[in-house]
């Protein structure tokens, strides 16, 4: 009785390998379901962008999206060999577009965090900066540090969604956060003295200082890490891979560091 239990259980594992190594996928396979091979099968690669978040990616007097963005997914589009379609969206709605394949990555100056890492996959970064204050000179002239705003009296504005809406909110609880949809609302919240200060990127807290000398100061000392990467679906190991590849080469070549002395010059002298 037992040799025929030890019989049947043999014979019920070389079964199951049998049945296992024909259901696996092979590596070819798996390549070519991944959205890698898709890209180029199409010959056409989707890129999702908000074209408002000027120097990185905004429209041209034309309407012709541009910036640092706009030629970094282009220098991708070429090395893999295809067209590049950008689609024009707002910034809540580029993840969800991503994660339901609506566009193949996201570059669009989004900021790697470990919390969006849980929906979607990041790349390494390819531009790296930090938030800064933007400060209105009626409401907040005593302001010296980022620190005091955290205080019942102080009002923050943020654009809704950003890092800087969560930064605000995590770091900044006394303060009262006013949440707005586009960044020019949140600037002139600021030049108009309603509120106190605007969280955003250095470069434009930069650009919106020197824009409005008169009515704003600016803090220009990052108070947080901020990488920009690029964002993919999730469990796409090819083309995360190829992109790590990628900005590796675009990195060595000196091709990251030609765009960026195009699209940023000496904004921060």
């Amino acid at each position: 009785m037992i040799r025929f239990i030890r019989i049947i259980l043999t014979a019920f594992v070389a079964l199951t390998l049998c049945c296992g190594e024909s259901l696996a996928a092979s590596p070819y396979e798996t390549f070519d379901g991944s959205n890698l091979a898709a890209i180029v099968k199409r010959g056409r690669l989707v890129v999702g962008m908000e074209l408002k978040f000027w120097p990185f990616e905004y429209v041209t007097e034309k309407g012709e999206p541009t910036g640092f963005d706009v030629d970094v997914a282009g220098l991708i589009a070429k090395e893999l060999g295809v067209t590049l379609e950008i689609k024009d969206m707002e910034w809540t709605g580029l993840i969800p577009a991503l994660q339901a394949g609506k566009i193949d990555l996201i570059i669009s100056g989004i900021t790697g965090t470990l919390e969006r890492a849980k929906s979607i996959t990041f790349t390494r970064p390819y531009f790296t900066t930090g938030l800064c204050a933007l400060l209105s000179t009626k409401k907040a002239p005593d302001i010296a540090s980022v620190a005091a705003l955290d205080d019942p009296s102080r009002v923050i504005a943020v654009k809704t969604g950003t890092t800087a809406d969560l930064t605000a909110t995590k770091r900044f609880p006394k303060a009262r956060i006013n949440r707005y949809k586009e960044e020019t609302a949140c600037v002139q919240e600021v030049v108009s003295g309603r509120a106190d200060a605007f969280f955003y990127d250095q470069i434009s807290i930069a650009k919106h200082h020197k824009q409005n000398p008169e009515t704003t100061r600016a803090l220009l000392t990052p108070f947080t890490y901020e990488p920009y990467c690029i964002a993919l679906q999730k469990g796409d190991f090819d083309l995360w891979q190829w992109l790590e590849m990628f900005l590796e080469t675009a990195k060595s070549n000196g091709s990251l560091d030609a765009l960026r002395h195009k699209h940023f010059g000496t904004l921060l002298d």
